[in-house]
């Protein structure tokens, strides 16, 4: 059994706290121990951390861009490792999911690498002309990321592949559930020559180890990806600080009476069994015109039945993998069995499946009949789920969309895209498609909730996220003599 512990000052040590164990969504099995940080632990990598980000920051962008190059460098030569573990660790498929995760997790390297060439400065004029400005964008010091369980690798990488490039020092806290394959991840960075108390792994629980590195007065920013609860804990916990919130959604996907229903229920299918539903943008409510409603579910549910296969996530014809853990299951089995019970329609799928190692395959599920007020359309119920809401109109799909207290991802199915434009324009979510999964985005692009939103505040997406970790600096000085 690997045993993995704290990464601190460039050294492996073991926790204060009790050492957890890794136990496999996919098989059931106990395959790691994974050390616990302490507070002590948490401020010993603070600490650490603050005294190495002067020298880091002092390079040049160019001489850390070369790093985040030798780091995804890395993740390429241990793919398969990376791979493997990711899908023991979190369920996901790994001929469907993992490797792709592992590749766009080299890409966010490759991405902060570029970003950090290009941060740029400004020479402003001063309103003295015996005075000149220059304006520069500085690291902010320790960077504290805490990052969530459905995408371990990249989630975590999108916020610190842009802090460490930068010049920033980061103490990362995975989430328990998947620290294991996190461990890995932080085995591939301490090989690549990252300066002691550059990058520190202090896995632990939430309100020990999170909250002990969001309250830290050394910690200057804050980057958290994960539930609206636990981040309403994190703003308060961290104010006064930098904080970059992504927080939980309720897509919607709209379908209206012009669109392409084979487009549309073959998005229906990223949107809700990627990472078998477990994405903050997922598609949670599917708005279908009534006009189509009917038949877009009958062609939701042929493709869900022909298509998506549950099974063992290391069988290489497997679509969709088990959930990551009860509580996310439960959350399922509670949102289904509460529509079902005020009158939705079950058309496929809607439990647990057997005949698997643990408990946690959950079927794709489409549900018919789903009406607004119902847990599964106004919650985050991060599962295999379709639940179709029929509306009358463009004007009332719009309207449910913006009712909602989240605001971070939407879509608009439609053959007019006059009429897609217009609603993606008035509908209050960061992010809309047209005529695409509320599931599909681009890393380079600014990506977070609408302000006034639960759904969190900052963008994550390349440079954005490093104007986020970083701050401007004006220098003002006399105008240069020439003299001789």
């Amino acid at each position: 059994m690997d045993e993995y512990g704290l990464y601190i000052g460039g050294e492996w040590r073991p926790g204060r706290g009790a050492a957890a164990p890794a136990v496999s969504p996919a098989t059931g099995e106990t395959f790691a121990m994974v050390a616990s940080a302490d507070p002590a632990d948490v401020d010993d990598a603070v600490r650490t951390a603050a005294r190495a980000w002067p020298a880091w920051a002092a390079q040049s962008a160019f001489e850390r861009a070369a790093w985040c190059e030798r780091v995804a460098a890395a993740i390429g030569e241990r793919r398969d490792d990376l791979a493997r573990v990711l899908t023991l660790d979190q369920g996901k498929p790994l001929a469907a999911e993992a490797y792709d995760e592992v590749d766009e997790l080299a890409e966010y390297f490759r991405m902060a690498a570029a970003d950090a060439r290009r941060t740029n400065g400004a020479f402003p004029p001063s309103v003295s002309a015996g005075r000149r400005v220059i304006t520069a964008r500085v690291p902010l010091g320790v960077v504290g990321v805490i990052s969530p369980w459905n995408w371990p690798y990249t989630m975590g990488a999108e916020l610190f592949a842009p802090a460490l490039a930068a010049g920033n020092a980061v103490v990362w806290v995975p989430a328990p559930t998947t620290s294991a394959c996190c461990a890995v991840l932080t085995e591939v960075i301490a090989g690549t020559g990252v300066p002691d108390g550059v990058f520190s792994f202090v896995p632990g629980p939430g309100p020990v180890a999170g909250d002990a590195l969001t309250g830290h007065p050394g910690v200057a920013a804050v980057g958290f990806i994960g539930s609206v609860a636990t981040g309403a804990l994190v703003a308060a916990r961290a104010a006064g600080k930098t904080q970059l919130l992504e927080l939980g959604g309720n897509g919607p996907m709209v379908i209206l009476d012009d669109a392409d229903l084979d487009l549309a229920a073959e998005a229906a299918l990223e949107a809700s069994f990627l990472c078998a539903g477990q994405s903050c943008t997922a598609g949670e409510r599917f708005l279908v015109h009534a006009a189509v409603r009917a038949e877009f579910a009958e062609r939701v549910v042929a493709a869900t039945e022909q298509r998506i296969r549950l099974g063992d996530p290391f069988d290489p014809q497997t679509t969709m993998g088990p959930l990551n853990n009860e509580a996310t299951a439960v959350k399922f089995d509670q949102h289904v069995a509460d529509a079902v019970s005020r009158g939705a329609k079950l058309c496929c799928g809607g439990r647990r499946a057997g005949g698997f190692p643990t408990t946690l395959y959950a079927e794709a599920t489409v549900l018919d009949g789903v009406t607004p007020d119902m847990a599964i359309a106004t919650e985050e119920t991060f599962g295999p789920v379709v639940p179709i809401i029929e509306v009358a109109s463009a004007a009332e799909a719009l309207a449910a969309t913006n009712n909602s207290p989240f605001g971070l991802t939407a879509a608009v199915f439609t053959g007019d895209l006059e009429r897609g434009l217009a609603f993606a324009e008035q509908a209050r979510a960061g992010w809309v498609n047209v005529n695409a999964s509320t599931n599909l985005w681009e890393s380079h692009l600014p990506f977070g909730g609408r302000a006034g939103s639960v759904s969190g505040r900052g963008r994550v997406g390349g440079r954005f996220a490093m104007d986020a970790f970083t701050e401007p600096k004006t220098i003002l000085y006399p105008a240069p003599r020439l003299s001789g």
